[in-house]
């Protein structure tokens, strides 16, 4: 028996050293932690079963069959974080540089199956120099199967992608269809083609970092949602990310209490925010001040920081229970809503309505983003993207205006009329068609020779529409409230909409505005 014994740790100690301790080196040499190593940051101490560490590729062409490495290039198996499951692959760039092969991929989707089964959330850890070549159409075939297990598991459970090396070709289909990306700087890169083809392709000199690099796709295409500076703290964001979420579609995501279980107080005033909005409306002011004020302990989760600010989304609690916060950022481009920001928006919204997660919603928004640049590149359906996200939307939705509602804008923000459960201004709140003095051109164009005239009429217009008033007269606003007691009033809304029950006629599924 000892000598079986012997024999099983023998195995696992050759498969536990992938590539071999030369690449390890140089895997560590680029500032990079190798694929077991991930697995044992990410992870709680201890909690990781692995799967399929014996297993080996099939191949045969171009010498493989004296190249075979136990675990074949991936480690997989499950978890726990904080104390909650998970299912995780790691790719070793230090076996064949990560490539995918047929056997690579049968075990990316057997733990991608059973995260299904049992609805637990999936992480992959992307390190992979893209298909294994030697295996042609196999490995094609492979990325594939796991295509199909992204699609289905979407919306069923949570999936995270964690790009920590090279990702190219139709590697990088799988992490963009996952809910959420993160990448490391100046060590990761996604692109479909590399600098090579693109030079002989469109003759464009480009580095690998400037074409897919992490700052690239966090601050230019909107690929990924977050950059980090190494491994470890990409990791540990990941953790604390992974607190926020529920584990699948059927299940409410975690309850926890700051303050060493006591909490934030609900009923906690900030009078601060009631001078927060300037006197002057066209003055901007910082929308991330009122959320860190408003949500438990100041912790926000802010997602795609870098990417269209003139909107902001990420997670938060309120009296411990996660909610997503959507809010228009004065401070760029006057909070309008452009093609990015609509698609940001719209993508995050529907990442929260598939997973029980209530949204908040703050607005200050003039309107959307004039100009031909915008509606050259289709501003009218990425617009409409955001909107019909909010409208399919049946989580609890609390919105609070604060101060500018205007035009179609102020229906696309989790309007009332987009079944917004309730729905709050501040009293400096102007909920109208458009600002008054480009109203007061159109409807009194005859007078537009005299000023006087002119700024009479504005006022006038002023007075009648750029309040909160006109809009609670006729219920679309359910109540004005002081900007002090925002929190205690969104608190209590989520405690009365807990039970919450809203279902969509049935369908196959709607064909949103790609």
């Amino acid at each position: 028996m000892q000598e079986l014994i012997d024999q099983l740790e023998e195995r696992r100690a050759k498969a536990r050293l992938g590539g071999g301790q030369k690449r390890i080196d140089a895997q560590h040499k680029k500032g990079k932690l190798t694929a077991r190593e991930r697995i044992e940051l990410l992870l709680d101490d201890n909690t990781f079963e692995e799967w399929d560490m014996f297993v080996e590729h099939r191949s045969v062409d171009f010498g493989m069959a004296e190249q075979k490495i136990p675990g074949d290039g991936v480690v997989t198996g499950y978890g726990m974080i904080n104390g909650r499951l998970v299912f995780v692959f790691s790719q070793d760039f230090t076996v064949f540089g990560g490539a995918l092969s047929e056997a690579h991929a049968e075990k990316i989707c057997k733990v991608m199956d059973q995260a299904m089964k049992v609805g637990a959330p999936v992480i992959g850890l992307n390190d992979s120099g893209g298909a294994r070549i030697q295996e042609g159409v196999a490995s094609l075939g492979g990325y594939a199967d796991v295509f199909q297990r992204n699609v289905m598991a979407s919306g069923v459970v949570p999936q995270i992608s964690m790009i920590m090396g090279p990702c190219a070709g139709g590697a990088v289909y799988s992490p963009a269809m996952t809910d959420f990306i993160f990448m490391v700087k100046d060590s990761s890169y996604m692109f479909v083609t590399g600098p090579e083809v693109v030079k002989t392709v469109t003759h464009e000199n480009v580095t690998a970092e400037e074409l897919g690099g992490a700052i690239t796709h966090t601050t230019r295409s909107g690929v990924a949602d977050m950059a980090f500076e190494n491994d470890v703290e990409a990791l540990m964001m990941l953790r604390r990310l992974y607190n926020y979420l529920p584990l699948n579609n059927r299940e409410k995501p975690p309850v926890r209490l700051g303050n060493n279980g006591k909490g934030d107080p609900a009923d906690r005033p900030d009078f601060s925010l009631d001078t927060l909005v300037p006197d002057n409306a066209n003055k901007p002011y910082d929308m991330k001040e009122l959320i860190l004020k408003v949500v438990d302990d100041g912790d926000f989760f802010e997602l795609q920081p870098e990417y269209a600010k003139n909107i902001v989304i990420g997670f938060a609690r309120m009296e411990g229970q996660t909610v997503g916060i959507v809010a228009n950022q004065p401070l760029v481009l006057a909070g309008c809503l452009d093609i990015k920001s609509s698609i940001k928006a719209a993508r995050f919204v529907r990442f929260c309505d598939c997973f029980n997660i209530p949204v908040v919603t703050f607005v200050d928004v003039p309107g959307f983003m004039p100009g031909t640049g915008q509606e050259y590149g289709g501003i009218i359906k990425h617009g409409a993207k955001l909107l019909y996200a909010y409208a399919e939307c049946t989580v609890p939705k609390i919105t609070v205006i604060t101060r500018k509602a205007y035009g179609g804008a102020y229906d696309v923000m989790a309007s009332k009329h987009l079944r917004g459960d309730v729905n709050l201004a501040w009293p400096r709140a102007e909920i109208a068609v458009m600002g008054a003095k480009g109203a007061v051109e159109i409807i009194f164009r005859e007078d537009k020779n005299d000023p006087e005239k002119l700024a009479a009429r504005e006022a006038e217009y002023k007075a009648r529409f750029a309040n909160p008033y006109v809009a609670s007269a006729r219920g679309y606003i359910d109540d004005v409230i002081l900007p002090h007691e925002t929190r205690k009033r969104i608190c209590r809304s989520l405690v009365m909409l807990r039970a919450k029950k809203l279902e969509n006629p049935w369908r196959k599924h709607g064909n949103i505005p790609l």
